[in-house]
C-alpha cells in the first residue's frame, strides 16, 4: 500500500521535531528538504509539518539566512562531511549550521501547511521569519539586474548539474583534504566525482574564510533559485493577507523578479543561468530552466515557449521529467543531477502546469506516482528505465507522493503485479502518531 509505505518512511526518518532526508546518508536537517517534507506531512499530520518548518527556522541566522544544513549534535562528528568542524559557525540559537543556503521554497511549504489545516497563529509566527529570509537574499545576493545569486553549486540544490561545469572551471585546483562519506552509502557512479567534491570543498572553504560574505569563483544567477524566490513573494502576499498585513509589497517584488528573469535569463525557449563573473549566460539543457512555470505572473507567451521546450527536449509527454535533457551530450541517466529524474523537481514543474496545462500536468503526476510505485522511495530515478538510484527511503520522495495523491489521486497509477491496495482513511486524514509525537 503506497500511502502507508510513504508514511512509514516519514515516521522512520522523524527526529523528534524534524525529518532527516535519509538515515544513512543525510543524518541532519536540510533546508529545502524540510520544506518539501512539510508539504507531505501536512497531508497526514499538520502539526508535524508546522514543527518541521519552525525547527528549521529556529536555526535562522541574525542576518535572515536559513542555512542549508542544521546539524544534530547527537550525530557523531565524522558521520557527514563537511560537518560542523568544517563550517565553524552557529546560529543565534547556539545550533551548529552550515553557512550557505538553498532555494527558498519555505513560504510555499508554510502556505500549503496552512491550507491543509488552517492555523493563522502558525502563519503569524513564521511570516516574519520568511520575510527575513527574503530580505537577506535582497541585501546580500541581489544583482543590479534585480536577480538573486548563488555562491556555491550546493545552494542551487542541483549540486553537480552540467550547467555548473563551465563556471566550476574557474575554481583553482589545489589540494583539499577531506574524506567522502557519501560513497559508503551510494555507488560512486551515482554520485558527483572526486573532482567535483574538490571544487565544492574549495569554494565552501573560501566562502567560510570570507566570513560568509564574499562570493568567490562561483557566482551565478540560477533560474530555479530565482523562481523559488519569486514564488515565495507571491505566497507571502497570501500569508500577509491572512495576517492582516499589506500584500502589495510582496506582489510588487514577485512581478519585478519575474520581469527580470524574462529579460535577463530567458533564451532559446528555456531559462538559463548567468555567470556573474563573466556576465554571460550559461547555455545548458537543465530542467531547472522549466521551473519558472511556477511564477503566477509569467507571460503566457514565455510559458508556452517553455512548455514547447519541455515537450521537445525533455519528453514531458512521457510523464517522467529528467533533470537534464536526454538529447544533450552531458546527459547521464544515473549520476545525481546530470540526468536522473527527481520527485521534487518534477513536483515543482507540476505546480506550474496544473493551471496552465492540466492535460500535461496529469501525466506528469501519474509519472511521479508510477516511478515511486515501481521503484520505491528512492532518492532519484533513471528517467529511461525508471530504476531507482541513490538512497532508499528518501523523505521528500515519500512526502511529495502524499501531496500528489491528495491533489491528483491514484487513478492513473498501475501497481506492479496487481492493483493498488485500498488505503484505510485515505490521504488527508489527521494521523494520531504525528499529533502525539509533535505535541
Amino acid at each position: 500500500m503506497i500511502l502507508r509505505d510513504a508514511v512509514r518512511v516519514l515516521v522512520a526518518n522523524w527526529d523528534g521535531s524534524y525529518t532527516v532526508p535519509s538515515r544513512r546518508l543525510y543524518p541532519h536537517q536540510w533546508s529545502w528538504d524540510s520544506a518539501f517534507i512539510a508539504i507531505g506531512h501536512a497531508r497526514w499530520a499538520p502539526r508535524r509539518a508546522r514543527s518541521e518548518l519552525l525547527s528549521l527556522f529556529g536555526a535562522q541566522w541574525a542576518d535572515g539566512r536559513v542555512p542549508h544544513i542544521v546539524f544534530n549534535p547527537k550525530v557523531p562528528d565524522g558521520a557527514y562531511f563537511p560537518g560542523p568542524d568544517f563550517w565553524q559557525t552557529r546560529a543565534p540559537s547556539g545550533t551548529a549550521t552550515s553557512g550557505i543556503i538553498q532555494p527558498p521554497v519555505h513560504a510555499l511549504a508554510a502556505w500549503k501547511t496552512h491550507l491543509a489545516e488552517p492555523d493563522p497563529a502558525f502563519l503569524r509566527r513564521i511570516y516574519p521569519r520568511l520575510v527575513a529570509q527574503q530580505e537577506f537574499l535582497r541585501a546580500a545576493r541581489r544583482s543590479p539586474e534585480g536577480l538573486i545569486s548563488i555562491v556555491h553549486p550546493w545552494e542551487s540544490g542541483m549540486d553537480n548539474s552540467p550547467a555548473w561545469d563551465l563556471p566550476l572551471q574557474a575554481v583553482q585546483d589545489r589540494p583539499v583534504g577531506f574524506v567522502r562519506r557519501d560513497l559508503d552509502a551510494v555507488a560512486a557512479d551515482e554520485r558527483p566525482t572526486d573532482r567535483d567534491y574538490e571544487r565544492y570543498v574549495a569554494l565552501a572553504r573560501d566562502y567560510r574564510d570570507s566570513g560568509y560574505r564574499r562570493p568567490g569563483a562561483f557566482h551565478v544567477e540560477d533560474p530555479l533559485f530565482n523562481a523559488a524566490y519569486g514564488v515565495a513573494e507571491s505566497t507571502l502576499a497570501k500569508i500577509a493577507e491572512v495576517c492582516g498585513l499589506d500584500p502589495e509589497p510582496h506582489e510588487r517584488e514577485a512581478a519585478a523578479v519575474t520581469a527580470a528573469m524574462v529579460e535577463h535569463l530567458f533564451d532559446g525557449g528555456l531559462f538559463q543561468p548567468r555567470d556573474l563573473n563573466t556576465g554571460r549566460l550559461i547555455h545548458s539543457a537543465s530542467a531547472a530552466g522549466l521551473t519558472p512555470l511556477m511564477l503566477p505572473g509569467l507571460p503566457d507567451e514565455i510559458a508556452d515557449a517553455l512548455i514547447g521546450t519541455a515537450l521537445d527536449r525533455f519528453a514531458l509527454k512521457d510523464g517522467v521529467l529528467p533533470s537534464f535533457s536526454p538529447s544533450a551530450p552531458e546527459f547521464d541517466p544515473v549520476r545525481y543531477w546530470r540526468g536522473p529524474s527527481w520527485v521534487n523537481l518534477s513536483w515543482l514543474v507540476w505546480q506550474g502546469l496544473r493551471d496552465r496545462r492540466p492535460d500535461l500536468a496529469a501525466p506528469l503526476a501519474d509519472g511521479m506516482l508510477n516511478v515511486l510505485m515501481h521503484s520505491g522511495f528512492r532518492e532519484y530515478f533513471d528517467p529511461l528505465t525508471f530504476r531507482g538510484h541513490g538512497c532508499w527511503d528518501f523523505s521528500w520522495s515519500a512526502a511529495l507522493l502524499l501531496d500528489v495523491v491528495a491533489e491528483h489521486g491514484l487513478n492513473g497509477v498501475s501497481a506492479p503485479g496487481g492493483e493498488i491496495g485500498e488505503e484505510p482513511g485515505g490521504v488527508g486524514e489527521r494521523d494520531d502518531v504525528g499529533d502525539q509525537v509533535v505535541a
